[in-house]
């Protein structure tokens, strides 16, 4: 469920709102293109998760850390951390963002392939959960740099437990030739190792197989190797405090098989870890910022071509939404205001920028659209303005929290001025 629905505007037509503010109004006053997300939506994903979690497992130690990489705004990330959520970060900026936004360090876990040693050192001086050691040489300089400091890091193992999923190729993250993680052959000696070491805590092990997962079957294959590693890791003699089943749960975008809800996730967790004392992590993002946010563009002209091609040229671009581009994604496209009931038409919908890639679809049959018409780009609260960009010198879209009948700019739109001033030509021009 969420809090974008159609009501009847001041002339009477139906047209999209988010919560009890008219997107047009936000469109009008904010310009376009901009993103725009629902607080009601961001607080009911949220507690549907957790609350499916606490019913499946009462008493259980839970940590849920929202995923920043899916939708770092102060704004979003508040909204959540407000409720208790904690934050899972990729970088030292996404971990100063989780700070920035009020979410204290017990509930930050840092995970990522390439950390360098100066965001290990950052993430050891703030005290975070647990640091996810994604490569041995990433324990040794982890090590090193620990001692140096005379603290001892809590870590867990990110291991690869070689079983993908995902809505994408790209997007697939527990196969053995992925990037991500230590092997899981690799996974016993490295924890011991880093057991034996003074400066070194461990305390669990992680996995995260993908993202956009709709069948619960490969989670439950990997959440099955997890759970006998640290039964494993136990039988070592080894202490192993938490086990961290990372994200992936995948939203019901458009065109996709309509995904497991969090009650029957909750419920394959509670089946696999069940007579297992141990706290549970879960880093959940997409499932929960997805469906809470829409891109709001204008339509700049449409270009009919003599063949009979129908373009849908809009102010927004693979700049503002990658995704289209990136990953072949599909987006629900619709007219802000309801059509009058006229037959539907086919448009190739586009962005301006100089990209044969810049196109969010082809052959979409839409109601007829006419410009200077709004258009929403629906389920873009996740993986949308994370991923923009400035290309073609475009400023990044602004975005725009809405909380009941009040909205508030949570992210301004820049002005050409101050994005050429981050720039200054060399003393010898």
């Amino acid at each position: 469920m969420n809090h974008f629905e159609d009501r009847p505007g001041p002339t009477g037509a139906l047209e999209l709102w988010c919560e009890g503010v008219r997107l047009a109004d936000i469109a009008d006053a904010v310009g376009t293109p901009v993103y725009v997300y629902s607080t009601a939506t961001l607080e009911r994903h949220f507690t549907v998760f957790r609350d499916a979690l606490q019913s499946a497992m009462p008493g259980r130690d839970l940590l849920i850390a929202f995923a920043v990489k899916a939708n770092p705004n102060l704004a979003v990330i508040r909204t959540l951390s407000d409720l208790g959520a904690g934050a899972d970060t990729v970088s030292e900026g996404e971990i100063r963002r989780a700070l920035a936004a009020g979410v204290p360090p017990q509930r930050i876990v840092f995970s990522g392939v390439g950390k360098t040693d100066a965001e290990l050192a950052y993430a050891m001086d703030i005290g975070v959960a647990e640091i996810n050691v994604e490569a041995e040489a990433e324990l040794d300089r982890l090590a090193k740099i620990a001692a140096a400091k005379g603290v001892r890091p809590a870590i867990a193992f990110r291991v690869n437990p070689d079983v993908g999923a995902g809505g994408h190729a790209k997007i697939s993250t527990g196969k053995a030739e992925s990037k991500f993680g230590v092997s899981f052959s690799e996974a016993r000696r490295l924890y011991a190792k880093a057991s034996a070491h003074p400066a070194l805590r461990p305390i669990g092990v992680a996995c995260h197989i993908g993202s956009q997962i709709s069948d619960l079957a490969p989670m439950e294959a990997a959440f099955i190797k997890m759970r006998a590693l640290v039964e494993q890791l136990r039988a070592d003699g080894l202490s192993v405090e938490r086990l961290d089943l990372g994200g992936g749960l995948g939203v019901p975008y458009h065109d996709t098989p309509a995904p497991p809800t969090p009650a029957q996730y909750a419920a394959m967790v509670a089946r696999v870890v069940d007579g297992l004392d141990i706290a549970l992590a879960f880093e959940p993002g997409r499932v929960i910022v997805a469906n809470a946010g829409v891109l709001i563009a204008r339509t700049v002209h449409v270009h009919h071509r003599a063949e009979g091609r129908r373009f849908l040229v809009v102010d927004a671009a693979m700049n503002d939404l990658l995704r289209p581009t990136l990953y072949e994604a599909y987006h629900a496209i619709r007219p802000v205001r309801v059509g009058n009931g006229a037959p539907e038409e086919a448009y190739d919908v586009v962005g301006p920028i100089c990209e044969t890639g810049d196109t969010f679809a082809r052959d979409r049959m839409m109601p007829p659209v006419g410009e200077g018409e709004l258009v929403a780009f629906l389920s873009a609260g996740a993986y949308g303005a994370s991923m923009g960009s400035e290309y073609n010198a475009r400023p990044l879209a602004p975005e725009v929290l809405v909380r009941g009948d009040r909205y508030a700019v949570v992210r301004r739109r820049p002005t050409y001025e101050e994005m050429l001033s981050r720039e200054q030509a060399p003393d010898w021009s």
